[in-house]
């Protein structure tokens, strides 16, 4: 009977030992370990920057954050991955900063302001529009009449896409035969000849836009969209900026003018103080590391990490800022 009663002992002590910590596991530097260690990075199509850049970053944490496991998801990428942190599907999410605007503001795809933090902003998308060279698009105008894919649904680029479109004097339920596809599956199509034209908005180079360059050559062009630059800003802001897509980046002829939007690293505002700045500071502190997995990390700058207006910087975040 002294046994049993020292076994019930024994459990009842590890019972309030786990009620007190909450059921997580106890992070060797001291305190509980947020999500039990286990933390996830929203990032996007697999071929695309975010899902590389994503799954370095992930591999990056879990090597320098002790007590945590972070892992990179692929996902439709902006709209989505935030609606993934509202929820706590996800933990860390790669968004476009139109679209993280929105969400911050409550206009767009999200019907109230979401309780969402900046951890940084990082390097800049181009918006890149191909077609075949057969379909005779020489504009977003001559997109009428034509099979286009806008992205996959609830992404950064089916938000430019459409007010692309509409920026043009075209209505995309209408106007087009609107394909809502992801970059894989549009790259093929395009190959296959079942699509006409896309859009794409993502670091240089994008894996999935190089394969198509690469393997249809001077049968697909890239369609210049800066002419659309004013209503855009019109409309959203100074969130569209002007830029030029060199030439060497694809070994196109040309160098195409296009319009471009940053990216942010976005966290919910319920992330503790201390997991943010550390996130932020593996960030900059280790960029070198990003840098091997794709060169757009050479673009994620310190001075411009704070830049993340409307957005708000998470406390944490601001405290590495501000020491550093």
């Amino acid at each position: 009977m002294r046994s049993v009663t020292r076994i019930g002992a024994v459990v009842a002590g590890l019972i309030l030992v786990l009620t007190a910590c909450g059921g997580e596991r106890q992070n060797p530097g001291g305190g509980n370990l947020y999500k039990n260690g286990r933390l996830s990075i929203a990032t996007g199509n697999t071929t695309g920057v975010y899902y590389q850049l994503g799954g370095g970053y992930a591999d990056l944490l879990s090597k320098q954050l002790p007590g945590y496991q972070v892992t990179a998801e692929a996902t439709g990428a902006s709209v989505e991955n935030i609606q993934r942190v509202v929820r706590g599907d996800s933990d860390i999410a790669f968004s476009l900063a139109d679209t993280a605007s929105d969400a911050a503001t409550g206009k767009g795809a999200f019907s109230s302001p979401q309780p969402i933090r900046a951890l940084a902003r990082i390097y800049t998308n181009y918006t890149q529009v191909l077609a075949r060279k057969d379909a005779g698009v020489h504009s977003i105008a001559d997109l009428k009449g034509k099979r286009v894919s806008v992205g996959s649904p609830n992404s950064g680029t089916e938000t430019i896409a459409l007010r692309l479109l509409e920026a043009a004097g075209l209505d995309p339920a209408s106007d087009i035969d609107k394909q809502s596809l992801s970059l894989p599956e549009t790259v093929q199509g395009v190959k296959d000849g079942t699509i006409d034209a896309l859009f794409w908005s993502g670091g240089l180079p994008t894996g999935g836009i190089t394969d198509l360059v690469t393997n249809l050559k001077e049968q697909i062009v890239f369609v210049p969209i800066d002419d659309l630059l004013t209503p855009l800003q019109a409309k959203y802001g100074p969130t569209y900026q002007a830029a030029t897509l060199r030439k060497d980046v694809y070994g196109t002829a040309s160098d195409v003018r296009t319009i471009v939007v940053p990216n942010l690293l976005v966290v919910s505002d319920k992330m503790p103080a201390d997991l943010a700045e550390n996130l932020t500071r593996i960030l900059f502190e280790h960029r070198a590391d990003l840098i091997k997995v794709h060169p757009e990390a050479i673009n994620i700058s310190r001075d411009n990490g704070p830049k993340t207006e409307p957005v708000l910087l998470h406390e944490g975040a601001k405290k590495y800022f501000a020491g550093s």
